[in-house]
């Protein structure tokens, strides 16, 4: 009796041993099941139709490049009207100040060098009018060089003849900028058709589907082999 009851109170810490990894590997056993597994995503399928596809590609360039020259026009328009502005407010001082030059000027014996000095106020005046971009370069030289202009007139006739030069700069410079602007218009235009193009065609190819990839590759090398498509950058 006694070596029996031995025994059996030997065997509970082993019993109990074994019933506690049982516990502990199922415990692991669950934990793991609930984890999150790393799964590969699954390859890309090949598109079925790389003509549609293509064009598809070039839509979103040309799109790109339609945005691009449609900023560049609604930049250019500004800038039309930014020197229109700048010609009225010369049209405006060069008859405002040749205005002054109708009533004749009272002849009188100049002293010794107020030719020199009058120079001297049209070199300086010429200098700032350019500096601010009221005269150009060309005209500058010219004044340097007294080519059509009499550095001896008093300085009421020069600051005419000054500012009836602004008013030509201007009117040049708004017409360079209207020939940028007209020709920034046709940019977008041409890129906008060749978008509407493009993307009608990217939507027949889709509907055509991947059995008409002869005859679609042939109207691509009609239409644009030796085309330049609009630039995305």
């Amino acid at each position: 009796m006694d070596s029996a009851l031995q025994s059996f109170l030997s065997a509970v810490p082993q019993a109990a041993a074994i019933w506690l990894t049982i516990l502990l590997l199922l415990a692991v056993a669950v934990v793991s099941a609930r984890l999150p597994r790393a799964t590969t995503p699954p390859a890309p399928e090949p598109d079925e139709n790389p003509y549609a596809a293509e064009v598809e590609s070039a839509v979103a360039e040309a799109s790109v490049a339609a945005e691009r020259r449609r900023a560049e026009w609604l930049e250019a328009q500004q800038a039309v009207d930014a020197a229109w502005t700048a010609y009225e407010q010369a049209e405006e001082d060069a008859r405002r100040i040749g205005a002054a030059t109708a009533f004749p000027l009272m002849s009188r014996r100049r002293k010794p060098g107020e030719n020199v000095d009058r120079q001297r106020y049209l070199h300086r005046a010429a200098t700032e009018l350019c500096r601010t971009q009221d005269l150009s370069i060309g005209q500058l030289n010219d004044v340097y060089a007294h080519r059509g202009w009499n550095p001896r007139l008093h300085p009421v006739q020069q600051e005419a003849a000054l500012h009836a030069a602004v008013r030509e700069h201007r009117l040049e410079a708004y017409r360079k900028v209207v020939a940028a602007e007209q020709a920034a218009w046709r940019g977008a235009e041409a890129a906008a058709e060749t978008l509407r193009d493009l993307r009608a065609e990217a939507a027949a190819a889709r509907l055509r589907g991947p059995a008409s990839q002869a005859a679609d590759q042939q109207w691509w090398s009609e239409q644009w082999t030796g085309a330049e498509l609009p630039a995305a950058a």
